[in-house]
């Protein structure tokens, strides 16, 4: 593959952590790419390979630094990269085009908008409808104020009311404001539902995972703008280099193989070819293969292997191992899966 490498936005914040962030360390790790020095806060190195450069820095500036081609690839949660984007298209009246590749399923949050308790409006248009009869300027707190200036200029315009409100000014919490009508974003750094509760703002956009916090608070969600998760990022205009996007591929489909291999064991075990029959009934009834069971046949026993899932599966691992033994099967092992591909169809990079 010549030359080329990969420079790799590596985030830092709860990603870096390895008892958080859905483990990101652990899943580069089980996927070819173990890190050094990312967990201490860099800088990251790419010890087994020498086609990954890892630039630290924060997932808030990924979108401008795929932008700019400072980096090739980025893992960033999807609300972050998005942030920029409608920073940039609003504030610069300039169009960023990134790509999101490959869903980690990790780091899950919604956004959402957030009301006082006593609120009477259960949906965004109904609220709003009240809140402009009543104020010339619409006051919003957001940790990521720009996906809530969208937000809420969406539904002005589906109330009729966009034009009225037009003008907008993002700002940091309670500084003076730049304009006398429109909607006014204040951004802060945490504790939103602090300043709803204490009339800080009219409504907040919320970042959250249970909604635990903004109930602690006698707060309600009155519609989820957002869902995120971890994902990994690219500028598409790396594709136009073969190098790159064959080193890209790779990169992607060893990760793909870290995440479908999560939650799935490998389960063998020898059967005698008398009992065969009856296994295989088992084993079709419950969806425990694909397209055929995995078998070496022998003189006298055939052995068998199934990935077996342990969340969520119809039939619970533990079941799965007492019949076999029901049926006869012997030498019942199991053994974990760092890695499942089943082909390279698994990644498409056009």
């Amino acid at each position: 593959m010549g030359n080329s490498k990969l420079t790799k936005g590596m985030p830092a914040g709860s990603l870096a952590n390895p008892n958080r962030g859905g483990n990101l360390i652990k899943l580069l790790e089980d996927s070819g790419f173990k890190t050094s020095g990312y967990e201490s806060g860099g800088p990251t190195d790419f010890k087994t390979v020498n086609f990954l450069y890892g630039w630290d820095g924060r997932p808030q500036e990924f979108s401008s630094q795929l932008a700019l081609e400072e980096l090739d690839v980025a893992i960033a949660g999807d609300d972050w990269i998005e942030e920029r984007i409608i920073e940039f298209k609003l504030e610069y009246d300039t169009e960023i085009v990134l790509e999101k590749v490959l869903p980690l399923n990790r780091g899950g949050v919604r956004l959402v908008g957030i009301v006082k308790g006593d609120t009477p409006f259960d949906n965004t248009e109904d609220f709003l409808r009240d809140l402009v009869e009543k104020k010339s300027l619409i006051t919003i707190v957001a940790e990521m104020p720009y996906l809530a200036l969208r937000w809420v200029r969406e539904k002005l315009d589906k109330i009729g009311k966009l034009d009225e409100y037009n003008d907008f000014s993002v700002q940091k919490y309670k500084s003076p404001s730049r304009i006398e009508k429109g909607i006014l974003i204040y951004e802060t750094w945490g504790k939103t539902e602090s300043k709803v509760l204490n009339n800080g703002a009219d409504f907040g956009l919320e970042i959250t995972q249970s909604g635990s916090a903004i109930r602690n608070y006698g707060l309600k969600i009155i519609e989820t703008v957002y869902s995120s998760q971890t994902s990994i990022w690219i500028n598409p205009s790396l594709k136009k280099n073969a190098e790159k996007k064959e080193l890209l591929e790779m990169f992607l489909l060893n990760i793909y193989g870290s995440i479908n291999a999560e939650n799935k064991v490998l389960v063998t075990f020898n059967v005698p070819n008398s009992s065969c029959e009856l296994v295989e009934k088992y084993l079709n009834e419950n969806n425990l293969f694909a397209d055929e069971p995995t078998m070496s046949v022998g003189k006298t026993y055939t052995v068998y292997n199934i990935q077996v899932n342990t969340s969520g599966n119809a039939v619970p691992l533990s079941m799965v191992r007492y019949k076999l033994a029901k049926l006869g099967a012997s030498n019942i092992d199991t053994l974990p899966i760092k890695s499942s591909i089943q082909s390279i169809e698994a990644i498409q990079i056009k």
